[in-house]
C-alpha cells in the first residue's frame, strides 16, 4: 500500500515529502534554543548559572580552535571503542552459547541475570581499589556497560527465531556456521542491532562517570575540572558534545537497521 502511494506521487511532492521529514526533527530545538537565547539575553538569569546559546557556541570555537576539545575527544573516543568492543564481542559470544544451548543457558545465564540487576554505579568503589583509576578500569567499565544489552538481545533474538526455519536447515543439513549465517542471525537481526544500539548509548553514559571518578583527560574530565572552576559555558560544551556523539552514533545504527530491515512489513505510524 504504501508503495503503490508512493508511485503515485510526482517528483516535486516526493522532495517536498522528504524536505519536511528533514526539517520536522529540528522544530523543536530550534524553538528551545531561540527561548534560551532570549532568557539570557534580557537578563533573567545569570550568565554564570545558565549562559546563553551564543557564550556556548564562542566557546565551543575557543576549544576547538585551541585543539583541547579535540584532544579530550579522542581520549573518550579510545575508551568508549577499546569498552564497547570488548563488551560487544563477549555479549555475542555468550550469546550464541546460552541461544542454542539450553545446558549454557541453564548454568550461565541465572547468574548473569543477576548481575545485571546489580546498580553499575555501585561498583565504582570496588573497580577504584581493584584497579585504581587508570584506563583499565574506566574501559572494563564501559564494557559491562555494552554487554548486557548485546547479550540479552543476542539470546532473545536466536529463541525468536521460527522452529519451523530450523527444521528446514536441519533437513538441509547445513553445517553449525550455515545455520548460524543464513538462518539465525537474519532472523534475529532485529533483536541484534536493537542491543547494539542500547550498548552504543549505555557506552557513551557509562563513559561520562568513568571520567568523572579520576582522570586527566577526555569529555568527562573537562566537564569536571570546569565545574570546579565555575565554567559553567565549559560544562555546557561537554554535554552537547556528548549528546551529539550519542545521537551521532545512535542514528548510525539507525540506517544501518534501516538498510538491512527493508524487509519488514511493520507499523510506520
Amino acid at each position: 500500500m504504501t508503495v503503490e502511494i508512493s508511485e503515485k506521487l510526482s517528483e516535486p511532492q516526493k522532495k517536498k515529502i522528504n524536505w519536511l521529514n528533514v526539517t520536522y526533527p529540528w522544530i523543536v530545538p530550534i524553538v528551545i534554543v531561540i527561548a534560551w537565547q532570549l532568557v539570557g539575553s534580557l537578563g533573567f538569569v545569570e550568565e554564570h548559572i545558565l549562559p546563553t546559546p551564543s557564550k556556548i557556541l564562542t566557546t565551543f570555537g575557543t576549544l576547538l580552535g585551541n585543539g583541547e576539545l579535540f584532544y579530550h575527544l579522542t581520549v573518550s573516543g579510545q575508551r568508549v571503542l577499546l569498552g564497547f568492543a570488548l563488551g560487544v564481542g563477549v555479549g555475542v559470544l555468550l550469546g550464541v552459547m546460552t541461544g542454542f544451548s539450553r545446558l549454557a543457558q541453564e548454568v550461565i545465564d541465572p547468574s548473569l541475570q543477576m548481575l545485571r540487576t546489580v546498580p553499575l554505579l555501585a561498583l565504582i568503589p570496588l573497580f577504584i581499589l581493584w584497579f585504581g583509576v587508570g584506563e583499565f578500569g574506566k574501559v572494563f567499565m564501559i564494557s559491562i556497560g555494552a554487554f548486557f544489552p548485546v547479550y540479552v538481545n543476542f539470546f532473545l533474538g536466536i529463541r525468536l527465531v521460527d522452529q519451523k526455519l530450523i527444521e528446514v536447515s536441519e533437513i538441509l543439513q547445513f553445517s553449525f556456521w550455515g545455520k548460524l549465517t543464513k538462518v539465525i542471525i537474519p532472523s534475529a537481526l532485529p533483536n541484534i542491532l536493537l542491543g547494539i544500539r542500547l550498548a552504543l548509548g549505555t557506552s557513551w553514559l557509562v563513559l561520562v562517570v568513568g571520567e568523572m571518578m579520576g582522570t586527566s583527560a577526555g569529555i568527562g574530565y573537562m566537564i569536571q575540572d570546569a565545574r570546579a572552576y565555575a565554567q559553567t559555558d565549559i560544562v555546557f560544551v561537554g554535554l552537547v558534545m556528548f549528546a551529539l556523539l550519542g545521537k551521532c552514533s545512535d542514528s548510525l545504527v539507525y540506517a544501518i537497521e534501516r538498510k538491512s530491515l527493508k524487509w519488514r512489513d511493520t507499523f510506520k505510524g
